[in-house]
């Protein structure tokens, strides 16, 4: 590590102070959040599982369910085991190369999530209001091209972010990262030098990916809700409208923590730091945690297979 004039020339290794002002309570902290990731864990392997070998769950909402679930698993464990090291055994150190590879999985499977619901919105909005044609236009070949273009985008539009800090960013004024995660704007802003370009392709990615994705899934909702008030039959409405509770649920809670944790990150200068760090956390862990519940309760198919899984009696 090289030192010039008070500022560090390529940091090899950054210090993760966690959660900045709860230091000593970090250790309390990470029991609920190791029990969150657990379960996400468990929640998720479980739907994968269910819905690999029950074959007439091989249709494309499960399929989407499917790529949701293994987004969560992945997604979570790229930062709980990492979180947990700072918090219960100390080890806040990361090299600098593996931090930017944590900061490029978060930002990239975040973007993947939100791909997946927006395409889990379409299944929606073709099942609902042209039913005839639902299985002719999610045929497997689309699906495994959804499957390939979500990920390519969330991959190809991050990306540059990486390439931006090590091209760019060579004198940083601290190693010490105020968060329990290598994000991206927490690595720019211990750089001396300019950063507006940094900035500006954060939020550019940010509004291209989450701003390009809730303006479809609201219009698809829209437009299901319209088709749903349609239908002449109360029973009708009420069967339809029940197919997309889920699906909400998971899209509020998902858009609503995003868009929160980013606008407080950036334009909540007095909002204190532990909340913005706490905010990401949650941002982070609640949607893998809460999305394998909410489908188990609220998707019939689902819970049927579970509650078949652990309590079917076994016939001699």
């Amino acid at each position: 590590m090289l030192i010039f004039n008070g500022s560090i020339f390529m940091p090899s290794v950054l210090t993760l102070i966690g959660i900045p002002g709860l230091e000593s309570v970090q250790c309390w902290i990470g029991i609920p959040f190791s029990v969150m990731y657990l379960s996400a864990v468990i929640g998720n392997s479980l739907i994968l599982v269910i819905i690999k070998y029950e074959k007439s769950l091989h249709k494309p909402m499960y399929i989407f369910l499917a790529m949701l679930g293994a987004t969560d698993i992945v997604l979570s464990t790229c930062i709980l085991p990492k979180m947990l090291g700072i918090f219960w055994f100390n080890l806040p150190e990361i090299s600098f190369e593996v931090c930017l590879l944590q900061m490029w999985f978060i930002h990239s499977f975040q973007a993947v999530e939100s791909g997946v619901l927006l395409v889990m919105a379409l299944d929606r909005y073709v099942a609902i209001c042209d039913p005839l044609r639902h299985a002719t236009i999610f045929s497997q070949r689309l699906l495994t091209r959804i499957g390939v273009g979500v990920t390519l985008r969330a991959a190809v539009l991050v990306a540059p972010s990486i390439l931006l800090i090590k091209c760019r960013l060579k004198l940083y004024r601290t190693t010490i990262i105020s968060h329990s995660y290598c994000e991206h704007m927490a690595i720019v802003k211990l750089a001396i030098e300019d950063i507006r370009i940094n900035k500006i392709y954060g939020l550019f990615v940010a509004f291209t990916i989450l701003g390009f994705d809730i303006i479809f899934v609201t219009l698809s909702y829209v437009q299901i809700f319209i088709t749903v008030f349609r239908l002449p039959q109360k029973e009708a409405r009420f069967k339809a409208f029940n197919t997309c509770i889920a699906h909400i649920c998971v899209f509020l809670q998902f858009y609503l923590l995003a868009f929160f944790s980013f606008f407080t990150h950036r334009f909540g200068s007095h909002i204190p730091p532990y909340v913005h760090i706490l905010l990401s956390n949650i941002y982070l862990l609640a949607p893998p945690f809460l999305n394998p519940i909410v489908y188990g309760v609220k998707t019939k198919q689902i819970r049927d297979h579970v509650l078949k899984m652990f309590f079917s009696k076994k016939t001699p």
